[in-house]
């Protein structure tokens, strides 16, 4: 009888097993991703990287990560955020330049659209196929069109600025004109509250959306896409209040602490030196008049407020995902979409205009002392602190040395990335969908809504947390003339005096990081090898190289002295001699 009792049992342990087992399969959770990019946050802005500006939660979110110190980006906004969503480089994705700034040579060629174009797929409309709910927060500069916003590319919930920057206590523009920056929620205009400070808000916004559009278990993609620190720069009182009585020792003097924060931490590798070739050009800080002083003492308190509120909302994030028992469970990628802005005034506008933008930034803005950083005022960062916030990198935002496009990044993930280390692979924004598409085993499709999607760009760099090197490849960049190229150790950049020599140049970045020895005329065959590796990559990707014909990105000014490529003097000579 027990015999019997014990056969008929066991026929249902199997049964009963099984059922177990499907049961602990469905309720696996899918991870959660989430992507947080600061907007012209130099490579050395935050604690980990080697500041002084206090950021203790991405203090916390490296030592429970990895810090990525060889992290690249594009050299502006549009361009890494179009990488960055699908995967492809830019001039693939449409934005082979910045949308502002096309040349009347690129108009209607392939990958210059200015918007995302439909060879390319999101990762929010990919990860759609798999059951997740995706949202974004901040600045999208991917298009204005009803089929290229954030809506008609993926996104459930959306909360985005359209243009490349504004205010951010109210709509008030960046240039010129009779309009105010244009906003959307989930494809709708909308009007901004009277208590809006940006960072602050697109916070509310993401965490919304994680707390109330979504079902249960479900997972997401958020994409946290800050418009701090760039310009006009504007912090709340309560952190300009923070910064009171700090950066009177000047530029130099901070960005030789910053190194040598970095080199303690480990970011930069001992010997590392700094090259910063406009602080020569540009006037010393004991140079100065003591009215340049408190001006530059006070823009620095500004920029330096703006990120530490910026680090505050990271938090904010950080925590509810904790109480949300979701942290573990999710990938969380930060980084900066490119170098610091050194623009001023004085740069912007068109080559017509002599002062640039500055009249009009005078006879708007309130930027006297008592108002400067608070609403109603206009405050550029400028190239002196820029080049702090590159430490030790030459050059920032728009330029292809490695101050504009080598980035600050961390990535925390635990069942993947131990906790605490610093990794020095070389990697690309590029890599971010793959990596993902890898985590979250989802294969990519080749044709969406009717369409072919180009082959991916970038590759997944998971491997590299398990302990495993990647096979070396090349990476290209092209924007607006300049011209770079990545292959193992070796760099090679082109770029139009006074900020380059005109040919292409040479540097191994295992040991000239901060790029300081031009190895050109000594290595001849490379730079010929890298050249023509840079031409197979311009063909792959469709460059349509085209004159400047703007001052942005080509143009600094410093005060009263102002520098520019002699191409675009005689730019300006023309359009003079026209009228």
């Amino acid at each position: 009888m027990v015999r019997k009792k014990l056969t008929i049992a066991s026929l249902f342990i199997p049964t009963m097993l099984c059922a177990a087992l499907a049961n602990a399969t469905d309720t696996v959770r899918k991870p959660n991703v989430l992507v947080i990019v600061a907007d012209d946050l130099g490579f050395s802005d935050t604690e980990p990287f080697g500041s002084e500006i206090r950021t203790p939660n991405i203090n916390k979110l490296a030592k429970e990560g990895a810090i990525l110190t060889n992290f690249h980006a594009g050299p502006t906004c549009s361009v890494t955020r179009s990488m960055l969503l699908t995967g492809n480089d830019s001039h693939q994705a449409g934005f082979g330049t910045m949308a502002e700034y096309l040349q009347p040579e690129q108009k209607g060629k392939p990958g210059y659209e200015g918007r995302l174009n439909k060879r390319v797929i999101t990762l929010a409309e990919i990860l759609k196929t798999q059951g997740y709910a995706s949202f974004v927060a901040g600045k999208w500069h991917l298009g204005s069109t009803e089929d290229s916003n954030a809506k008609a590319r993926g996104f459930d919930r959306s909360f985005t600025l359209m243009p490349g920057g504004a205010a951010h206590m109210d709509a008030s523009q960046m240039f010129p004109g009779n309009y105010k920056a244009r906003y959307l929620e989930d494809g709708k205009d909308i009007n901004l509250p009277k208590d809006f400070y940006s960072s602050d808000f697109f916070t509310t916004k993401m965490i919304s959306y994680m707390e109330n559009d979504r079902k249960k278990g479900q997972p997401f993609f958020g994409y946290l896409a800050f418009t701090a620190p760039h310009w006009p720069l504007q912090a709340p009182d309560q952190y300009l209040k923070k910064y009171e009585g700090h950066y009177k020792e000047g530029y130099e003097k901070i960005r030789q602490a910053r190194l040598e924060r970095m080199i303690k931490l480990g970011i930069m590798p001992k010997g590392t030196k700094i090259n910063n070739p406009l602080m020569d050009v540009f006037p010393a800080w004991e140079q100065l008049t003591e009215s340049q002083k408190q001006d530059q003492i006070k823009t620095m308190q500004i920029y330096a407020a703006m990120i530490d509120n910026l680090d505050h909302n990271i938090g904010r994030v950080i925590d509810y995902l904790k109480r949300s028992g979701e942290l573990d469970n999710t990938l969380i990628l930060f980084m900066s979409d490119n170098g610091a802005e050194s623009a001023t005034p004085e740069s912007l506008g068109t080559t017509e205009d002599k002062n640039g933008i500055r009249e009009w930034v005078n006879a708007t803005f309130d930027n006297s002392p008592k108002n400067m950083g608070r609403k109603g005022s206009y405050v550029t960062l400028g190239p002196q602190w820029a080049q702090v916030a590159s430490t030790p990198l030459p050059y920032f935002k728009s330029f292809l040395a490695n101050g504009g496009i080598h980035v600050p990044a961390i990535i925390r993930y635990p069942a993947k990335v131990k906790a605490g280390q610093i990794n020095s692979e070389t990697l690309h924004v590029m890599d971010f969908v793959p990596s993902v598409l890898d985590l979250t085993n989802t294969k990519r499709p080749e044709n969406f809504e009717g369409n072919p999607i180009l082959k991916l760009e970038g590759r997944s760099f998971l491997p590299i947390f398990s302990g495993k090197k990647l096979p070396e490849r090349t990476l290209g960049w092209e924007f607006n003339t300049r011209r770079a190229l990545y292959k193992g150790d070796w760099a090679i950049q082109y770029q139009a005096p006074p900020y380059g020599t005109g040919q292409w140049e040479l540097y191994n970045r295992k040991t000239d990081p901060s790029y300081r020895i031009n190895l050109a005329l000594k290595k001849p065959e490379k730079v010929k090898e890298l050249a023509a590796d840079w031409d197979v990559y311009a063909k792959r990707v469709g460059v349509t190289e085209a004159p400047v014909r703007y001052k942005y990105g080509q143009m600094n000014c410093f005060y009263d002295k102002c520098i520019q490529p002699e191409f675009l003097k005689q730019v300006a000579n023309q359009s003079t001699t026209a009228h």
